[in-house]
């Protein structure tokens, strides 16, 4: 957790929401979350997409991880398209809870990609005019 509070204690910082131990701290110290709220087939169709590239390329994750074997969907309870369908859900309550437990988070929720392209293009907007 000391990296997570040394990340937030600069004047400016952007994150993933990944680690629950970090939640709180995160949202306790963030202005703005960012949520994409994607329908599930656009979400599934995505990760398995980027999970079977991932695999056939062989491509470095990260400290030397790749994906496993394509039949490690069905062995492993946790293979991250496993993972993905049972957790689809979880954030639909969970950040309307952070909302009203951190009244100065701000929480954009975009459920599209099409929403997220004019939402990006509209802070680039903003900041072009000098905000």
């Amino acid at each position: 957790m000391d990296d997570v509070a040394h990340l937030t204690s600069a004047p400016a910082w952007v994150t993933e929401w990944q680690y629950p131990a970090a939640r709180p701290l995160l949202a306790e110290r963030a202005e703005l979350l960012v949520w994409l709220d994607f329908p599930v087939a656009v979400s599934m169709r995505r990760l398995i997409r980027r999970t079977v590239r991932r695999r056939l390329r062989r491509e470095e994750l990260w400290h030397g991880n790749m994906e496993p074997p394509f039949f490690t969907f069905m062995t492993d309870r946790d293979h991250i398209v496993r993972w993905g369908w049972r957790t689809r859900n979880l954030y639909k309550s969970r950040v309307p809870a952070l909302e009203r437990d951190f009244p100065g988070l701000c929480v954009v929720r975009l459920e599209s990609p099409r929403a997220v392209e004019a939402w990006v293009e509209n802070l680039q907007l903003s900041i072009a005019s000098g905000w």
